[in-house]
């Protein structure tokens, strides 16, 4: 293959950058050593991957060769992103107990993948969930329609990670924050564009490994401090945190906006049964019963992981007032812990790494996070690169006409167009939440991709005209409500005051999109419309048994 020949030259064109990265008194040793040993063995598993990259069920799926217990781990690292780690910590330490919620929501999703989609993905044996959902109804409006609710989370989801990246290695290196943000770009392109699911499947893996190492050595870290005592940790955040014992309530923030907290929860709940790079690897597993072992094992990895989260959010706003050099300090020596911490909210995690471990924790924490967003971005990129070539290209343009060599040609170019999209919009959202980033991409997920996935397997009812209308409804209501919410209309277009009442449209618009599908469906009167009611035995029979499912190396 050409890859072979073109990689090590890409790899090496990155190689230099953390070394020339060090501004003058900025680098930490230990971090960049680490940072450069994780981009070097990453590197070493996408010069692998690339050589076993042939075909494109080999770059979609890793050929269906992946066990349960591996995609399960897998998973985890595709979905304990930049938001689960820096901002999730960083929402606790800002806004207590609220910062929860997001936790909690995350995980909760879970159960509904596994009972509601995972064994009916698997076992209609297909590369995404825009196979799935036009396997009875009409191809290229149902891929259509994927492919923009698609390419609109994956957006959603880069701004998240990217940001989070840029400000990762801004801190840890001293460069501009455009640059670093072109360093991640860069190397998302080389990860996903050689290596496609077999390396980030592997990166991810690995990434979940060290990050839940990590994180559990900081927390033991932080609970031999307190001599092991949760409540003294707690005592000590409500004493020096400026809102006091109110973060410890989750009622303020709720009964503050009551519908938006209720909308978010929604949103986290049905959001990952819609999320386009987590559903993509439920095809990466041989049959069914290894889905659900995925799911199973996703679960406890996630969850565990989250309790590591609450304990970092809370053992930061202990800690870290400890710690002056972590804050902007005034003359006359005063600091405020939340406004003037250094890189902002979402580095707690990495300050309080240092505050307990030092230098040497610090730099495998930033490592363990950096290698957190580039295996999301990947994850994320792969999925943006399949909706273009296998959805779009394939499927609407070409009609089944091209070969596997001009889609994994258009793969890796669409690759390249996502690299520069992640790079343009982290420069762009560069002050955002990333955990708030990340929320809204579920809201989109749960309003666009989950009612139409659910009921074209479910409901024999569904037809395309339901499905096209109803899932562009609820595309067009979350991304609307978003846009004229205050984190757009106000944070970046520079508005007064935003137009919607608050940011979250899942109460609004996932309700709009079953709705859509149900009314348009049922008033179908079309001969279509009954042949695919007709075609849902076929597919009922097939999803629940797997019962013509081809072999996992060729679906």
């Amino acid at each position: 293959m050409k890859t072979r020949h073109y990689l090590p030259a890409a790899l090496l064109a990155l190689l230099p950058l953390p070394a020339l990265a060090q501004a003058p008194g900025a680098a930490n040793t230990s971090a960049i050593v680490m940072f450069v040993v994780f981009i070097l063995a990453t590197f070493g598993i996408t010069g692998w991957a690339a050589k076993r990259t042939r075909t494109a069920s080999d770059f979609y799926t890793a050929g269906g060769g992946i066990s349960g217990f591996q995609n399960g781990l897998a998973i985890a690292g595709d979905y304990l992103s930049a938001a689960s780690f820096l901002g999730i910590a960083g929402m606790v330490y800002v806004q207590g107990y609220y910062g929860i919620i997001y936790a909690i929501g995350f995980l909760f999703g879970w159960p509904v993948v596994m009972f509601l989609i995972a064994e009916r993905l698997r076992n209609l044996g297909r590369y995404n969930f825009a196979d799935v959902t036009a396997y009875r109804l009409d191809q290229v409006k149902m891929r259509v329609l994927a492919a923009s609710a698609s390419l609109l989370v994956i957006a959603l989801y880069l701004i998240a990670q990217v940001v989070g990246a840029g400000k990762l290695i801004v801190l840890l290196f001293g460069i501009d924050y455009k640059i670093a943000v072109v360093l991640v770009g860069a190397m998302m392109m080389i990860y996903v564009g050689f290596g496609g699911m077999t390396a980030t499947t592997w990166v991810q893996i690995i990434k979940a490994v060290l990050m839940m190492i990590g994180a559990t050595i900081m927390v033991l870290l932080v609970l031999y401090m307190f001599k092991f005592n949760p409540d003294a940790i707690l005592a000590e955040a409500v004493k020096v945190h400026p809102a006091g014992k109110t973060i410890l309530a989750s009622t303020q923030a709720i009964s503050s906006n009551p519908i938006n907290a209720l909308s978010l929860a929604l949103g986290l709940a049905l959001g990952t049964a819609g999320l386009p790079h987590i559903l993509m690897r439920f095809f990466t597993v041989p049959n069914a019963n290894e889905a659900r072992k995925s799911v199973v094992w996703a679960s406890v990895f996630i969850g565990y992981f989250y309790l590591l989260v609450f304990v970092i959010g809370f053992g930061a706003v202990a800690l870290l007032v400890r710690h002056p050099e972590f804050f902007n300090v005034g003359a006359d020596g005063s600091f405020n812990i939340i406004k003037d911490l250094i890189g902002g909210q979402n580095m707690v995690a990495v300050h309080l790494a240092n505050a307990v471990g030092g230098s040497l924790l610090l730099g495998f924490m930033a490592a363990v996070a950096f290698a957190t967003i580039v295996a999301v971005v990947a994850g994320l990129a792969l999925a943006g690169a399949h909706a273009i070539a296998h959805d779009l290209y394939a499927n609407v343009l070409a009609r089944g006409r091209d070969s596997e060599k001009q889609q994994l040609v258009i793969s890796r170019v669409a690759t390249v167009g996502l690299g520069i999209l992640a790079i343009l919009l982290g420069i762009v959202f560069e002050h955002q939440n990333v955990a708030f980033m990340v929320g809204l991409a579920f809201a989109v997920a749960a309003s666009a991709n989950f009612p139409v996935l659910l009921l074209s397997v479910s409901w024999r009812g569904c037809t395309t005209r339901g499905a096209v209308i109803g899932g562009a409804t609820g595309l067009l209501a979350a991304t609307a409500w978003v846009v004229l919410s205050s984190t757009v209309w106000v944070d970046v277009f520079h508005f007064d005051a935003p137009i919607t009442p608050f940011p979250n449209p899942a109460i609004i618009s996932v309700p709009l999109a079953f709705i859509a599908i149900w009314f348009f469906s049922v008033t179908d009167r079309s001969a279509a419309a009954q042949r695919e009611k007709d075609a849902f035995d076929a597919l009922e029979v097939r999803s629940q048994t797997g019962i013509g499912i081809s072999a996992a190396s060729d679906h």
